[in-house]
């Protein structure tokens, strides 16, 4: 079978840069398009027919809705996951409306991009197997009818041994709302665990694309490692 075409449509060249490597680790997905604005991301799927299309929210001139309602209104058969930062219930539901396959909330995490898009995968393998419906079929393939396992991030069985997924989200959430750099101890302050612990956490989020670390020298000298948001 072919591999499934994807256009990438994300202003902030970093985070495209993750999600595209991402992509390339998972089997049975090609990328055929990489924008950074509306307007070429409305030229790529016009032009490429992808079938799928992740899509931010936020652009410099309209928002990754706006193209969802075009695309929706024009019966585009691109489907689209949006990978946002944004937590607005009614952007989600605006979101839903629109018939997007799934909502990923970013810092994106490769292992829910990858259960996404295999779920998308066997999605359209369903579909292309299909000849006629039964109640049945339909219960299986509507989005409202699936394990729900948005609650978290990273499902703990994709988890590494050492590794908790409900320490993982408070660790994501110290430096998702940090203004600048943390080492390990402070992490390990903030989240009441110790500084071993904290680093741990932290150098699977770097492995994950979730984080960068730099090397800093303090005031005696002592390197330390301190880690960023990749979207800070």
């Amino acid at each position: 079978m072919s591999s499934i075409r994807v256009v990438i449509a994300e202003d902030d060249h970093q985070i495209a840069e993750i999600q595209q490597r991402f992509l390339e680790r998972i089997e049975g997905f090609e990328l055929v398009g990489l924008a950074h604005g509306l307007d070429e991301a409305r030229d790529l799927v016009d032009i490429l027919k992808p079938e799928l299309l992740l899509l931010d929210v936020h652009f410099p001139k309209g928002t990754g809705l706006d193209l969802l309602r075009e695309l929706r209104s024009g019966n585009s058969s691109t489907d689209v996951i949006l990978i946002t930062a944004a937590r607005e219930v009614d952007t989600l539901k605006a979101a839903m409306h629109g018939g997007v396959f799934d909502y990923i909330l970013k810092p994106l995490v490769f292992e829910r991009l990858r259960d996404a898009l295999n779920h998308y995968a066997e999605h359209l393998d369903k579909l292309r197997n299909m000849e006629s419906l039964v109640q049945g079929d339909v219960d299986r393939l509507l989005p409202r009818n699936a394990t729900p396992n948005t609650s978290q991030p990273v499902p703990n069985t994709n988890l590494p041994k050492g590794i908790d997924a409900l320490t993982l989200d408070k660790v994501r959430k110290v430096l998702l709302e940090a203004d600048s750099s943390r080492n390990a101890e402070e992490v390990g302050s903030q989240i009441e665990a110790s500084r071993t612990t904290a680093r741990r956490y932290l150098e699977y989020l770097v492995s994950c694309g979730e984080l960068t670390a730099e090397v800093s020298y303090g005031s005696v000298g002592r390197p330390e490692r301190r880690y960023l948001n990749q979207t800070s």
